[in-house]
């Protein structure tokens, strides 16, 4: 694997209006691969006056690019598709290197990203409408769906390629430019996607591209300058508050996909294998950095003693190291603050008197890594069970009846996500109308779909990505009287 030759070949600078620029000033900053801790390189680092400058390209280009035929719209995201798949190795390494996933699961990611271009050409051409008689007569009532306009996109770290995707996928499908903000830990991924968009068709200034490490002062004159007519976030609900804050002085429409505290529930008639499986698939992903993450596993008394064995098993056996190298199951996390965090967190429950069955410690050295870890008996008043882990720590917790494990699976202002195990199928139905979150996975560990609506309720979020419905959140209803 050539790891020079692959991030050499990224554009560095800001894109705006179809152009690769330096950043006001030439500021730029590094690029950190985090199994290594050392440099990868250095891209640009935009100002208020660049995001200013992505953002007037973004309504410039609004007009002609709502124009375009949905025909050829849906043909650019095509083709983007296939050129995903064309590059997926080299895009896979860029992203393992400054992400730290392993290979294997880069390359998924990939594919995953790629599906919401497919999904979403799809859509492209099934924006709808409709025409009838006024109950009374005399009139006719046209409706009709518009572009919502110019948007900014915010996009996380820990999935770089695929929640950029899922966010430009409906914008471009909807006729909608915007102004796209990687998270500075990872914007590789989103910098390398720009030329392959313009390889696929798009015009100048339908998306533009700016990475930066000064977030607030360039974001917030961008949404109280009135011309973002919608914001698309995808991060933490700290900071998904102050955003939806900022939005609301010119009411915007947003869309905020934000934390999550996903409780996985294994009920003792469940097929445990199944259930073992399901929790690392729901655990591991990402290294546990995924707002999915299973949080707090919820174990049946009668069972938790054995299902925590086979977790056990089955997470001492994966292997730890550097993302690149062959048959690795789990990178580094993301920095040393989330190494840090995860310490804590551990730490934490051990001392509240949760048992450690395997992992619990970092190995040293360089690089962020944290082992596998899975804690028994991990009680309810452990920090871990009030905030995101995000990272490889399984900590089970018993319960005894339904009732008590609903009402502690609620007891938190997050509502993204809940898995369910168990083969009582009337059970399994009334648990998951109990459970307070937008999504549920009976009996699976991994929920995401490109063709199905992802989205929390509560603090978790508002709107919903992909799907049907997610081209929704990118398209206004204009009602046209007639009268006859």
């Amino acid at each position: 694997m050539d790891q020079a030759r692959v991030v050499a070949a990224v554009e560095k600078g800001l894109f705006i209006d179809g152009k690769w620029v330096d950043a006001t000033g030439g500021r730029t900053f590094d690029v950190v691969n985090p199994a290594t801790g050392q440099t990868l390189c250095t891209v640009a680092d935009a100002s208020p006056e660049d995001g200013r400058a992505a953002l007037d390209a973004a309504v410039a280009a609004q007009p002609a690019f709502a124009a375009m035929s949905p025909r050829d719209r849906a043909d650019i995201l095509t083709r983007a598709f296939e050129l995903l798949h064309e590059r997926v190795d080299d895009l896979a390494l860029l992203m393992t290197l400054e992400m730290g996933k392993p290979l294997a699961e880069a390359r998924g990611e990939i594919a995953y990203a790629a599906e919401f271009f497919r999904h979403f050409a799809g859509e492209a051409v099934r924006i709808d409408g409709g025409y009838q008689t006024a109950p009374a007569g005399g009139a006719r009532f046209l409706v009709t769906r518009q572009p919502v306009g110019p948007c900014l996109l915010i996009t996380p770290w820990n999935f770089p390629m695929a929640m950029g995707t899922r966010k430009l996928g409906p914008a471009i499908a909807a006729g909608c430019t915007s102004v796209i903000k990687p998270a500075p830990q990872t914007p590789l991924s989103m910098l390398a996607l720009m030329d392959l968009l313009v390889e696929a068709g798009l015009p100048p200034g339908a998306v533009n591209c700016i990475a930066t490490t000064d977030a607030g002062a360039v974001i917030e004159p961008m949404i109280r300058s009135g011309s973002i007519r919608k914001l698309s976030f995808t991060g933490s609900t700290g900071v998904g508050r102050k955003l939806l804050e900022q939005c609301a002085e010119k009411i915007l429409r947003t869309s905020l996909e934000l934390g999550g505290n996903a409780p996985f529930v294994v009920f003792e008639d469940a097929d445990l294998d199944e259930a073992v499986d399901g929790a690392i698939a729901a655990k591991m992903r990402n290294m546990g950095e995924a707002c999915t993450a299973a949080n707090r596993i919820y174990v049946q008394s009668s069972v938790i003693d054995e299902f925590g064995r086979r977790l056990a098993e089955k997470m001492s056996a994966l292997k730890v190291g550097p993302g690149t190298e062959d048959g690795v199951n789990v990178g580094p996390l993301i920095d040393a603050a989330a190494l840090q965090k995860v310490e804590t967190l551990v730490a934490d429950a051990v001392s509240r008197g949760a048992s450690v069955l395997t992992g619990g410690s970092a190995p040293g050295g360089d690089g962020f890594f944290y082992p596998p870890t899975v804690l028994t008996g991990v009680p309810r008043d452990a920090e871990m069970c009030d905030q995101e882990i995000f990272g490889p720590v399984a900590p089970l917790t018993p319960f005894d009846t339904e009732e008590e494990v609903i009402a502690a699976a609620n007891d938190t202002e997050y509502g993204l996500v809940s898995y369910v195990f168990t083969n009582d199928l009337r059970r399994a139905l009334r648990v998951a109308e109990a459970l307070e979150t937008g999504m549920v996975g009976l009996n699976q560990g991994v929920v995401s779909n490109p063709a199905a609506p992802f989205g929390g309720v509560k603090a978790s979020g508002l709107g919903r990505e992909g799907g049907s419905v997610g081209i929704d959140e990118f398209l206004e209803t204009k009602y046209i009287g007639i009268k006859m």
